[in-house]
């Protein structure tokens, strides 16, 4: 059983609800949303930025503030509703010298007032960047994508009940979830090599001692004869070691993107974008798969007392 309420004005209320209400997450870029329609009555009174929480067997589920209403004809008022990470759309200028991604999440919250919970220690120390007219999310992501290039380290931004959360991607994982084709609906599974793929790396730097650039390069010949010549190109600062970089680049991405979406599956609150699942699925295309994948958007479906959900996963299948 679902639970929502609106609060404006130090008021709590609890709305009538039509239909479904939806809370969908994203890994990346996206802030929680959850949609809804409300019945208007007599009682009700609620406005653009006001509060809203949701729960499931009370269960916290959701909290973020109302963006937009929309009314029609017969008084059904359809609300969208985010989360914190909504105001990570913001643009600003970013300077910062020898500052972890934990870190700048953490001033970049402060600066605009953002609650926080658990930021976990990045680790890697960014020797310095600047970051002018982007978005906070690019800002944040920048940071987070130079420790993985670094450190090996993945890491999930998420807003939990209100609270900005930063976590290992590894401390999210569900051992006690398996989901394949027995309980979803339906499915997709895609494989290439045209978003995020490469198989030459080459990286340089300008050295002012000498006035020449260096170049670093490392590549994989097999992958090129196979799928071409698939060039990663980045300049890199002084600090950093280009070697070390450039092969942990070529490991992260020197493969085929596969990506696995499951439809209409019997939903588990605890799934969101960001944790990762058992799948388990047989003879799909070239493979047959049995390992953890990470959820890179989830939608959950409330309606009824049901809970379904709909993932898109990722994952080196």
């Amino acid at each position: 059983m679902y639970k929502l309420y609106i609060v404006n004005n130090k008021k709590t209320w609890e709305p009538i609800i039509e239909g479904s209400v939806t809370w969908e997450t994203a890994r990346m870029g996206q802030p929680g949303k959850l949609s809804f329609n409300v019945v208007k009555d007599e009682k009700i009174d609620f406005q653009e930025g006001n509060e809203v929480q949701f729960m499931v067997d009370d269960e916290k589920i959701f909290r973020g503030y109302v963006f937009s209403k929309e009314r029609d004809k017969d008084q059904i008022i359809k609300v969208t509703a985010y989360d914190q990470l909504r105001y990570l759309k913001n643009k600003d200028i970013c300077i910062y010298e020898e500052k972890k991604a934990s870190d700048v999440i953490s001033k970049i919250a402060k600066d605009f007032n953002l609650e926080t919970g658990t930021i976990a220690d990045t680790g890697y120390v960014i020797p310095s960047r600047v970051r002018d007219n982007m978005t906070l999310f690019d800002i944040i992501y920048d940071a987070l994508d130079l420790t993985l290039m670094n450190r090996g380290k993945l890491y999930v931004l998420y807003d939990d009940f209100g609270k900005l959360t930063l976590q290992d991607v590894e401390k999210m994982k569900m051992p006690n979830l398996a989901l394949g084709e027995y309980n979803s609906q339906n499915f997709s599974y895609k494989t290439d090599i045209d978003t995020d793929t490469y198989n030459k790396v080459r990286l340089y730097r300008e050295n002012e001692k000498t006035g020449k650039r260096e170049i670093y390069e490392v590549k994989h010949s097999q992958n090129m004869n196979k799928w071409g010549t698939l060039q990663y190109f980045e300049s890199v600062n002084e600090d950093t070691n280009a070697k070390v970089k450039a092969e942990a680049i070529l490991k992260m991405k020197n493969r085929v993107n596969k990506s696995l979406s499951l439809k209409d599956v019997l939903g588990d609150t605890r799934v969101r974008a960001g944790t990762s699942v058992m799948v388990l699925m047989r003879d799909i295309g070239d493979i047959s798969i049995k390992q953890y994948m990470l959820v890179e958007k989830c939608s959950h479906v409330f309606s009824n007392n049901e809970n379904w959900m709909t993932l898109d996963l990722r994952g080196d299948i």
